[in-house]
Parts: structure tokens; C-alpha cells; sequence
């Protein structure tokens, strides 16, 4: 069980339930790391007195500075600060619950510091998930999921003695805000319309990925990188409730599914007391009161997303690198009002064909992937013509 925690990307949604349940279970914090939002930040710090407190941006940590100067806790930034929060040897547990690339080097910090890592930072894996899980395998290094899906997961294969016994990991998905329309119907959709989610309260780049199903998509690469399985054995399921968070189907026949409320305090707190289960004061989970479930299949049609993804895990090499990076800086261009809802896959695809793979990628193949991927996106106005 986690004893002192770092938290990278606390003003967030997964960040500020994580502190919740660690003022539950009276965990002590070593740092917290924000990208800019100085009020928040400055009472997280107050509460917690942390060692260190980062900002991304340097103008924004100079302020925090001086609004924290009298107490015991130092202020750093950037990446070089990032990284020394997730190698604090105070700290037994980081959280990385930042978005995007950015939590790629600090995890590998971590990981090099043989810390347990309860990952909420998916595109760690998604862009260079075997580098990754070598390294935690050569560092001695625990991570734990935090994801909903892929702690679900996670608690069905504890009882598994032979991962070979494992059929698939049956991975579910609410649809979105969108569910059930055709392409041509979102071609107009807006950016209040794609965050207004029907299930979870999340940031708003996941938001928007889960109405796109690039999100689910992104999880499949994760959980084949996880838990060493290939393609063919993650598949999705539409479960619009949220109630069966996924599912592991074993070869003969047997069906294992982790059940609950829409509530990532769940996984966050099983990912700090693992392996030990920690009382929980929220409501749990009433079957006499739940809603009917049901299941449907992805249509991937619709939500091309989700066709490209599965399409990198199968390629493999740094192709899910320039996925991800052209998917963030997309979703961005969306968010800022630059280009609609379905121009973030057409861009996606335009970057996945343009860029060439490499196989056996190093970090550096990695981030210049990734650096390439949105310097396509970021241009893509004249390709968003020749595309449509």
C-alpha cells in the first residue's frame, strides 16, 4: 500500500480525486504538479504541504513562488521540474495523471526509481509501451492502472495463474454524446455538444476523445501493451451505463466483468492500496436500483477514430506515436474552434499516411514521431481541402 504519494497533474479530474481519496486515507504527499493553474495549485499546497509544487509554465511557477515564500515547499518548472517530482525518493507511488505526451519522461523517471506507478496517463503506453514495460520489468518498477477499464481488468486477472488461459479483454465504452448518429450527421457538431458527456466528469481533450471513440482506441493499444497481448485479443463493446467498467473472457468460456458506479475514486483508491482493498466512504454500487445493461457493437463508421487506432495497434512500431500526437494537436485545433468534429479523424488519417514508421523505435524515433504528427495537424488547413 502506497505510504507517501507524488501527484503529476493534481488541478485536474483525476488529479483532484486522487488527493480525495489520499486526505481519506491520510496518505502524505511528497509533490504536486500543475500546468498553469496557480489558485487551485496554491490551495492543494496549502493543504498537503508538499516538498515541491511545478508548473509547466515558467512565469506561472515564479508567481507560485512568491505566494508560497515563508512556507517549506519549493517551486520548480518545466519538464526538468516534472521529472524531478516523479523521482522525489521520498515519494514510494507517483500519479500520472497529467494529459498527453508530456507524461512520458517523467513516468520513465519514475519507472527508473522503481517506484510504483498508478498510471492515468494513457498515451505513456500508447506511444511507447514497450520501451516502457522493458523498463519496469529492468527497474523492478509496479504499475498499477488507474484507468477505469484497465483496473477493471486488472482486479478480473488477479485470480488468473496463466495469463495463456486468457481468450480476450473485452473493453467497454458508453459511445459518447454521440451514439448512434452516422458520420454525416456529426459533421456539424459542436464543441460545447462533444463536452457534454453522458456518464463521466473528465478534462476536456478526454472528453472529446471519448466522443470521437479515439479514447476506446487508445485503450486498446494500452491494454495490449499491459498486459502483453495482441490486437486480435482487445476488442470494444458499447455499454452505454458504465456500470460493467470491462470484461476478461477466458478459453473456456468463463466470463470475469468488475462492476460499479461511474466513479473513478474506485480505481484511483485500489490503485494506492493495491493489493489490500481500503474501505471506501462513497455509495457503492445497488443492483435493485441500476439501469438495465446492454451491449452493442462499436460502429466504426461512424466513429473512424477507433478504425484508425486499432489500425496502429496492428502496425505497431511509432505508428501509434503519430496517432496520438496527431490526435492531441486535432483535438486542440477542435477545442480552439479551427476545424469541425470529424476533421479531427480526417487529420489523424492525412498524418498516419504521411509520416513513415519505424520499427524498434528508441525515445528519440518516439518524440520525433510525435513532433512530426502535429506539425502535419498544425498545417493541415490545405489538407483538410484535398480531404473532404
Amino acid at each position: 500500500m502506497s505510504k507517501t504519494i507524488a501527484v503529476l497533474g493534481s488541478t485536474g479530474s483525476i488529479g483532484r480525486q486522487t488527493l480525495a481519496v489520499a486526505r481519506e486515507l491520510g496518505l502524505a504527499v511528497a509533490a504536486l504538479t500543475a500546468k498553469s493553474s496557480l489558485d487551485l495549485l496554491e490551495r492543494q499546497a496549502r493543504e498537503f504541504l508538499p516538498e515541491l509544487v511545478v508548473l509547466y509554465d515558467m512565469e506561472a511557477a515564479a508567481e507560485m513562488a512568491r505566494r508560497l515564500r515563508g512556507l517549506p515547499i519549493r517551486v520548480a518548472y518545466g519538464m526538468e521540474g516534472l521529472t524531478e517530482a516523479a523521482s522525489l525518493d521520498r515519494a514510494d507511488t507517483v500519479v500520472t495523471a497529467v494529459v498527453g505526451m508530456v507524461g512520458l519522461r517523467p513516468t520513465l523517471a519514475a519507472i527508473q526509481k522503481g517506484k510504483r506507478i498508478a498510471l492515468a496517463n494513457k498515451e505513456t503506453l500508447v506511444c511507447a509501451g514497450e520501451l516502457v514495460m522493458e523498463e519496469a520489468k529492468r527497474c523492478g518498477a509496479e504499475i498499477v492502472p488507474v484507468d477505469s477499464e484497465h483496473s477493471a481488468i486488472f482486479q478480473c486477472l488477479q485470480g488468473c495463474r496463466d495469463r495463456g488461459e486468457v481468450k480476450r479483454l473485452i473493453l467497454t465504452c458508453s459511445g459518447g454524446p454521440f451514439y448512434g448518429r452516422s458520420f454525416a450527421q456529426l459533421e456539424g457538431v459542436t464543441v460545447e455538444e462533444a463536452l457534454r458527456h453522458p456518464n463521466w466528469s473528465m478534462g476536456a481533450k478526454i472528453t472529446v476523445d471519448s466522443a470521437t471513440l479515439m479514447n476506446k482506441g487508445l485503450e486498446c493499444i494500452e491494454a495490449m501493451r499491459l498486459y502483453r497481448l495482441p490486437p486480435e485479443q482487445v476488442s470494444v463493446v458499447i455499454h452505454r451505463q458504465s456500470i460493467v467498467h470491462s470484461l476478461v473472457e477466458f478459453h473456456d468460456g468463463a466470463m470475469l466483468a468488475q462492476l460499479g458506479t461511474p466513479d473513478m475514486k474506485l480505481p484511483i483508491r485500489y490503485a494506492l492500496t493495491y493489493p489490500r482493498r481500503a474501505p471506501s466512504p462513497d455509495e457503492p454500487l445497488d443492483l435493485l436500483r441500476c439501469p438495465s445493461l446492454t451491449f452493442a457493437p462499436p460502429d466504426e463508421e461512424a466513429f473512424p477514430c477507433l478504425s484508425l487506432a486499432l489500425r496502429c495497434a496492428r502496425t505497431g512500431g511509432t505508428a501509434c506515436a503519430v496517432l496520438n500526437g496527431a490526435n492531441e494537436a486535432a483535438v486542440g485545433r477542435f477545442l480552439r474552434g479551427e476545424i469541425g468534429f470529424n476533421d479531427i479523424s480526417r487529420l489523424v488519417e492525412k498524418a498516419l499516411d504521411a509520416i513513415e514508421v519505424k520499427w524498434n523505435p528508441t525515445l528519440a524515433d518516439i518524440l520525433e514521431a510525435d513532433r512530426q504528427a502535429r506539425s502535419v495537424v498544425l498545417d493541415g488547413a490545405c489538407v483538410l481541402e484535398e480531404s473532404k
